[in-house]
């Protein structure tokens, strides 16, 4: 596993990074590689490699990965270095725990619930059906993630949002167990669509029920195949 490719998506995010030079803006970028499919569970993060990439000190770099391993997104192996974490059935109970209670309540509940919240929502179903025919299944994984952060975003708070990002952080980890990505997600895609359907028909109780049904499936899916592992 090298770092080849995630190197150079987080150059771009150097300018950002620059704007503040602070660890937490470090650590977003590598976090948001390990929620867009580019960082792979096992790959090794070198220090001096990140610190080029993002135009930042060794320090600064150092306490990211720290953030990230408490987090549970790295690992920090003694003599070895960091890695990005492979989540055990353990750790895929759990989430889906913290999902459960996270999408649904955002849904039926969320103050930011309106037209143009529920807008992104079908933006997200849409990129996954666009990705879905051109036949680009890591794209449409992609999608599914941007699909689940906007039904939190219907909750309206920052802090929820953050929270999101580190559990689909820890899912997209999860997501690379899995043999058959198109197998996997290609289901979904109209669950997503009936979700949105009934959000936009303003159904909140009925569209929260089926999210809860439906993280209820997924984590049987993958639970699963864990198994069989």
């Amino acid at each position: 596993m090298t770092l080849v490719d995630p190197l150079s998506s987080l150059a771009r995010a150097r300018a950002s990074v620059l704007r503040t030079s602070t660890a937490e803006r470090v650590a977003d970028a590598v976090r948001e590689e390990v929620v867009e499919g580019r960082l792979r569970p096992g790959g090794r993060l070198p220090e001096q490699a990140l610190c080029e990439a993002l135009g930042v000190s060794r320090n600064t770099v150092r306490e990211a990965l720290s953030q990230l391993v408490t987090e549970r997104v790295l690992a920090r192996e003694p003599n070895r270095g960091v890695f990005v974490a492979e989540p055990d059935a353990d750790a895929v109970r759990d989430v889906y725990r913290a999902r459960r209670l996270l999408e649904t309540a955002a849904v039926r509940d969320g103050e930011a619930w309106g037209a143009q919240a529920v807008t992104r929502v079908r933006a997200a179903v849409d990129e996954g059906r666009t990705a879905a025919g051109r036949d680009d299944w890591d794209a449409v994984a992609s999608a599914n993630q941007h699909f689940h952060r906007a039904l939190v975003g219907l909750g309206g708070s920052p802090r929820l949002d953050q929270q999101m990002k580190l559990l689909l952080a820890e899912m997209r980890l999860v997501f690379h167990r899995m043999s058959e990505v198109r197998a996997f997600h290609e289901p979904y895609l109209d669950r997503n669509d009936a979700i949105c359907v009934l959000l936009e028909a303003g159904d909140r109780t009925a569209a929260a029920a089926e999210v809860r049904r439906y993280l209820a499936d997924a984590e049987s899916q993958i639970l699963e195949a864990y198994a069989h592992l």
